[in-house]
């Protein structure tokens, strides 16, 4: 027997309704055996009803970014002190989600997404400064501290793991002598926790999420721009410090590139050497954008220097926060890397939520997914497409109160032709997205 609905509402799809229509269903289910997924989670087969997942689709008139006059993206580096607050919130995160499942099988109630970045202060000068007083970290959320009477040793996997996040990310700092590092992590929220605990996959929030693709040219080159930087050049040019911000703006088909180096003091002996490395930094910059983009393209670095008043940006370890410069999780990229005011966009801080049931996270990382995954699969057809999914607190994370696709066929695609397949792409991901758990914890899966 097979069951097929559709109404104004959205998309009412039949999942082998095992327990109305007297079929045997399967013994198991791939989400009952995922470490990451609480046991006894009722799944669309263990439920035997028809999943309401108010899948919408349609078409969006709009102007495709590519055809606007103007752009504005902006990329903060690894090293940009409110970079470094999400890294630290995600590692923080990781570390506590690895605790759990190797004590427990399953990941428990946290959320971490709460770290302040207070800047120090430092002296440099060409040749090699000093730090004077160390920038404090402190780490805030809630989680999990105590199990069936067991103290956990939540603080010494947060601090192990923001200790190593920051000897990884920013190689020129003394995490042990310029940094203190706090954590004030806490006990979660009763009602919280009462959500978490049902063993049970539901939204602990009323939240949305937002995604786009693909890319335009100029936040492919925003990005690539500060991932160049921060990855390769660093063999080639270790005058350059992790922190990085690249503004791209363009009118037309100019491309400006704006982009602030914080440099390493003791790399640099004199203000010529600045000079040739700000030169080099720009010329590879430009060899690189060819890659990317057809139109013409300016690069500006460090514009606010003044070499006559002797006014440089140098630092002693590459990153503005050792002077005073402060960083929050939350105010930098969204979970696609960019700060993108010309494109819909959440406001959601993903960095350190928890990957099981806070769709804060959850819901962004899976609209990027749909959105690239319905324009990969109709080369030719989808110009540009929008998704945006919203959830409600207490209702299961795959079944949200609105999943939206608004698209831009490609001229002499007609909406219809796809809308089946864009349905079912999002009918998927939604069914299955347990799976991101696994990413995010694997530090697969980029948040900001």
């Amino acid at each position: 027997m097979r069951y097929s609905f559709e109404s104004d509402l959205g998309l009412f799809l039949s999942r082998n309704i095992y327990a109305r229509s007297g079929i045997p269903g399967p013994r198991s289910h791939p989400r009952q055996q995922n470490p990451y997924i609480h046991p006894g989670f009722p799944t669309a087969h263990s439920r035997g009803l028809t999943l309401s997942r108010n899948i919408f689709v349609e078409e969006l008139v709009h102007t495709p970014i590519e055809q606007q006059g103007t752009e504005i993206v902006e990329r903060k580096g690894v090293g940009h002190p409110d970079s470094v607050a999400d890294g630290l919130a995600e590692s923080v995160s990781q570390a506590l989600c690895k605790m759990y499942l190797e004590r427990y099988g399953r990941i428990l109630h946290h959320n971490t997404d709460q770290v302040e970045v207070v800047g120090g202060q430092s002296h440099p000068k060409f040749g090699g400064g000093v730090f004077l007083e160390p920038a404090y970290i402190v780490l805030v959320g809630r989680a999990t501290t105590e199990v069936n009477g067991e103290r956990l040793p939540y603080r010494t996997a947060a601090i192990h793991a923001a200790h190593d996040y920051l000897a990884k990310t920013c190689t020129n700092l003394n995490v042990d002598d310029d940094v203190i590092l706090d954590c004030k992590i806490g006990q979660g929220s009763v009602d919280l926790r009462g959500l978490y605990d049902t063993q049970k996959h539901l939204s602990n929030d009323t939240s949305f999420g937002v995604g786009f693709a693909p890319f335009s040219e100029t936040e492919t080159l925003v990005l690539q721009t500060e991932q160049l930087i921060n990855g390769p050049l660093k063999t080639d040019l270790k005058e350059v410090g992790q922190d990085i911000k690249v503004m791209g703006v363009r009118q037309g088909d100019k491309i400006g590139l704006t982009i602030a180096a914080a440099m390493v003091d003791k790399y640099v002996p004199d203000k010529d050497h600045y000079k040739n490395v700000v030169q080099e930094l720009r010329e590879r910059v430009l060899d690189n954008a060819v890659k990317y983009t057809d139109r013409e393209v300016k690069v500006d670095i460090n514009t606010g220097d003044n070499y006559d008043a002797g006014i440089f940006y140098l630092t002693v370890t590459g990153l503005s926060w050792e002077n005073g410069d402060d960083g929050s999780v939350g105010r930098g990229n969204r979970v696609n890397g960019l700060i993108t005011p010309y494109r819909p966009m959440s406001m959601e801080a993903a960095a350190g939520k928890n990957p099981v049931t806070h769709v804060g996270k959850l819901y962004n990382l899976l609209s990027f997914d749909i959105a690239e995954r319905i324009v990969k699969e109709h080369p030719g057809q989808v110009k540009e497409v929008w998704v945006r999914i919203v959830s409600q607190i207490g209702k299961p994370i795959d079944e949200p109160q609105a999943a939206a696709a608004q698209i831009i066929p490609e001229k002499g695609t007609n909406l219809a032709s796809i809308k089946k397949d864009a349905e079912a792409i999002m009918d998927q991901e939604l069914e299955n997205i347990y799976k991101l758990t696994e990413r995010i914890v694997a530090g697969k899966a980029r948040v900001f």
